[in-house]
């Protein structure tokens, strides 16, 4: 058995990250990311560092986490598209969050988290969260293996 074959196995949610800095909004899907610790509240999400949003999130203090409701258009916007060509946020309705962060008004759920540290994890980085606020709409959030057929739309 391999690794591969370990984390076929696991259907964990997706998410899309949102961030805001030096007047850029970016956002991206995220198949990485769970709660870390119970007290102190933590959560951690690892954006890749070929993601246009990790390079506007190491600039941010604060980052929107989502559970995305059963939409594969949405998950498609935030993961195939690169936020460094395109606009992901327009035609979306969204708000403005804590320091600009944008809060997507269709997401099963929210959060928004202070940035506490980033650390290295290999092609990815770890951004250590400590929750502000939350919003919770319901439904059941789209899962990985219901994500599997988008190909990440990194910078050229």
């Amino acid at each position: 058995m391999s690794f591969d074959d370990f984390t076929k196995l696991v259907d964990s949610p997706v998410y899309v990250v949102t961030a805001s800095a030096g007047g850029r909004r970016a956002g991206c899907l995220v198949g990485f990311a769970g709660q870390c610790s119970l007290e102190p509240e933590r959560f951690v999400v690892w954006l890749s560092t070929s993601n246009h949003t990790y390079l506007v999130a190491r600039e941010a203090t604060v980052l929107a986490v989502h559970l995305l409701p059963q939409n594969h258009d949405l998950a498609v916007r935030f993961g195939a598209l690169c936020g460094a060509e395109v606009n992901k946020f327009d035609g979306l309705a969204w708000t403005e969050g804590p320091h600009g962060t944008p809060l997507l008004a269709d997401a099963a759920a929210w959060f928004t988290g202070e940035i506490l540290e980033h650390f290295d994890g290999g092609d990815h980085v770890g951004f250590l969260l400590a929750p502000l606020t939350v919003q919770a709409n319901g439904g059941t959030p789209l899962s990985l293996h219901q994500t599997l057929d988008i190909t990440a739309g990194h910078p050229a």
